[in-house]
């Protein structure tokens, strides 16, 4: 039986997106926003975390109360993959516009409530309940937020610009942490530390609520993915292999179909994700708690840094788009292994100067990983399971990064050993540096199940030339190894006597 083939329709122009440079920034600085509003609050609740200790959990000794506030930070992200299925299937069903504006409201009115709880003394056992209750509705939305946001970005960038655009959502997450951060020292200065422990805290969570606003906003005014409006047209067009797929896929599918993509996507988070937290949410409490820094000492020194790594970030992204983005997982991973101990022990040194070399170096190391994150994530799975796969992979990795700051917490208490947030950071390296190894370069590539994205039309004539030459190449090197064949059969058929050619 003779098999037909399907033909191939060769691409044009016409087939590779222009996308819109308006469009475009509007798309990045919305989902940014929506980023930088999410790790506000992250970066909040870490630089608070020795008052929230005292308010909701007054009893305990200095160090349970350190790590009690920092586990409620933590116990949030085993409803992050709750969030990432749920909205992830609804984001493949209906788009990623819609997803995000209901996120980023979610988001927005649960961290404006942390401010409204009353204190233990208030009303007892009551005050922590409802603090976790208000932290799992964060983590139920922030499930679908950054993968959300993530995928936005690269469904709008082109391909060659991806990795910069890319790296301003995590510019944003950086930029969160900055203003919680400067947030928090301006009102403790002015109000002093007692007021501050009385109810000077709850102001940042309450700014929270305009943030998100401005937000839904401007993510309410953005219209759909360029990739995803393709993907729709093709259904619409009656495409039977996409309406049989359909827009949800089990984990179960990921697993087995998907699953080098998947245990990249893991790795990249929890190296990411880990490295991230032990730097901006646990240091300012590792700096106050374990080395008698004064909270407000320690957190303008994660400001600085964190300053630092704004100008960074940026430049990491744009020169993955030049050298690809496993270099920089690569590299982040063996820089971490080596670093952890000698950064660490610049830390512990009590020269301010060396404390900050110390964190400056990990820092760096941090933006080698968040500077390729955004745009590597979107692309290891195809569009019409993006969302909930990656949603499902991305909140399931989280789990173990959202353990960090607990972890790093209850082993130094338990070990009196000030260097276990760095042997913590060195198992995490391997981690990093096996997923390096394992992933496939994404740069310069069209998304998955996208077509080709350029910036005008001379980029997408020079996109579709690249494409021609790759194909020469292809046919060229198919040549040689038919050659190649063809002398080894009439070899062969030299050595048998009776087949003649």
């Amino acid at each position: 039986m003779k098999l037909r083939r399907k033909r191939v329709k060769p691409i044009g122009l016409k087939d590779i997106t222009i996308i819109d440079d308006t469009k475009l920034r509007k798309a990045i600085t919305a989902a940014a926003l929506g980023n930088a509003m999410e790790w506000f609050d992250f970066g909040v609740y870490g630089f608070v975390a020795y008052a929230l200790g005292q308010v909701f959990f007054p009893d305990a000794s200095p160090g349970v109360q350190m790590v009690a506030a920092l586990a409620t930070f933590s116990v949030p992200f085993l409803i992050r993959p709750l969030g990432g299925m749920f909205f992830g299937a609804l984001g493949d069903r209906y788009g990623r516009q819609k997803i995000l504006a209901i996120t980023i409201v979610i988001m927005s009115i649960s961290t404006f409530a942390i401010g409204l709880i009353p204190s233990y003394a208030s009303i007892g056992i009551w005050a922590p309940i409802l603090l976790l209750i208000a932290k799992m509705a964060q983590g139920f939305s922030v499930g679908g937020e950054y993968t959300g946001a993530s995928i936005f970005v690269a469904e709008y960038s082109p391909d060659r610009k991806r990795g910069f655009l890319g790296s301003w959502l995590d510019f944003g997450s950086i930029a969160g942490f900055v203003l919680g951060a400067g947030v928090v020292v301006m009102i403790s200065a002015i109000v002093g530390q007692d007021k501050f422990l009385d109810w000077g805290w709850r102001i940042p969570f309450f700014i929270a609520l305009p943030l998100g606003l401005i937000g839904l906003y401007l993510r309410h005014a953005l219209e759909e993915t360029p990739a995803f409006q393709q993907h729709v047209e093709k259904l619409e067009q009656g495409d039977r292999e996409g309406l049989a797929v359909g827009p949800q896929v089990s984990f179960k599918e990921v697993a087995t179909k998907h699953w080098r993509s998947l245990l990249t996507c893991v790795g990249l988070v929890i190296a990411t994700n880990v490295t991230y937290y032990m730097l901006l949410t646990y240091m300012p409490s590792y700096l106050s708690h374990n080395l008698h820094y004064s909270e407000d000492h320690g957190v303008l020194i994660i400001i600085a840094i964190m300053i630092g790594m704004l100008f960074v970030q940026p430049v990491m992204g744009l020169m993955s788009d030049k050298f690809g983005r496993r270099p920089f997982v690569i590299f982040g991973s063996i820089a971490l292994f080596i670093l952890s101990i000698p950064c660490f022990m610049l830390i512990n040194s009590n020269v301010l100067g060396l404390i900050f070399v110390g964190l400056l170096l990990l820092a760096i190391v941090l933006n080698a990983f968040t500077g390729v994150m955004a745009a590597t994530l979107p692309a290891m799975f195809p569009t019409h399971i993006r969302y909930s796969a990656l949603a499902s992979a991305f909140n399931i990795s989280v789990l173990i990064a959202g353990l960090t700051p607990t972890a790093a917490a209850w082993l130094v208490e338990a070990t009196n050993n000030l260097y276990m947030p760095a042997y913590y950071l060195m198992v995490i390296a391997v981690i990093g540096l096996a997923t390096g190894l394992l992933m496939k370069e994404t740069a310069n590539k069209p998304l998955r199940g996208a077509a080709p994205a350029a910036s005008d039309m001379q980029e997408a004539r020079e996109i579709l030339q690249e494409h021609h030459d790759n194909i020469e190449n292809k046919i060229e090197d198919i040549d040689a190894q038919i050659s190649e064949l063809e002398a080894k059969r009439k070899n062969l058929v030299q050595q048998h006597p009776t087949i003649n050619e």
